[in-house]
């Protein structure tokens, strides 16, 4: 199992664009043959900061979804509400 956290800052006043549009795409990365399962959580400290689990079968299945062009386009609708993010 490879467990991605992603850190996302939204800019103030989209969070509700931003989780409609992240829920919408979900299908898109579960069905991924390699995804194990993706979940969004919302700080309890800050409102416009999220953080996004995604479990994968491995790290080299994940890679190659990253470099896909599935990954480019839903990282391109999730672009306009994003201040800052980072990925561990």
């Amino acid at each position: 199992m490879f467990r991605i956290i992603l850190r996302m800052r939204v800019r103030p006043g989209m969070e509700r664009e931003f989780e409609r549009t992240w829920l919408d795409g979900g299908p898109m990365i579960t069905g991924q043959p390699a995804n194990r399962g993706q979940w969004l959580a919302r700080s309890l400290d800050e409102q416009n900061l999220y953080y996004i689990i995604s479990d994968w079968a491995d790290e080299p299945r994940f890679r190659e979804y990253e470099r896909s062009e599935a990954h480019r386009l839903h990282r391109e609708r999730l672009h306009p509400y994003r201040l800052d993010g980072d990925m561990a």
